[in-house]
C-alpha cells in the first residue's frame, strides 16, 4: 500500500523557460503561416507546402516543449504510443483516399471524365 501512496519521481515536466521557448517558436510559426497567407508572394502550390511545412513542425515543438515527448527511457512508452497512433492514422487518411480515388474512377468512368472542366 505504501508504494501506491509514493509520488510520481519521473522526469520533470518542465521549466517556465521552456515553455516560455515552445510559446514563442509557436507564435513564431503561426505568425509565419499567417503572414503567408495575408500576404502572397509564394506560388499558391508553394504557399500550401510552406504552410504544411510550418504546420508539421509546429506539431514537434508542442510535442517536445509541452508534451515533453522525447527519447529519454521513462517517454518510451509514450513516445511509442504516439508513433502507434500517428501510423494509424496515416492508414486510415491514406487508405480512405485511395478508396475514394478508386470509386471516383471504377463507379462511371465515361460520365466522370466528360464532365471535367478542360483546365483540368
Amino acid at each position: 500500500m505504501a508504494d501506491m501512496n509514493r509520488a510520481y519521481t519521473g522526469e520533470s515536466h518542465g521549466s517556465v523557460g521552456s515553455y516560455g521557448i515552445g510559446f514563442v517558436l509557436s507564435i513564431i510559426l503561426t505568425g509565419a503561416a499567417f503572414g503567408l497567407v495575408m500576404e502572397p508572394v509564394l506560388p499558391h502550390v508553394a504557399t500550401l507546402l510552406a504552410i504544411a511545412g510550418l504546420a508539421a513542425v509546429q506539431v514537434f515543438v508542442h510535442l517536445f516543449f509541452f508534451l515533453h515527448m522525447n527519447g529519454s527511457s521513462e517517454q518510451r512508452w509514450n513516445v511509442t504510443a504516439f508513433a502507434f497512433a500517428v501510423l494509424t492514422v496515416a492508414i486510415l487518411i491514406v487508405g480512405s483516399l485511395w478508396i475514394m480515388h478508386n470509386i471516383s474512377e471504377n463507379m462511371m468512368p465515361g460520365v466522370a471524365k466528360s464532365h471535367m472542366p478542360a483546365e483540368m
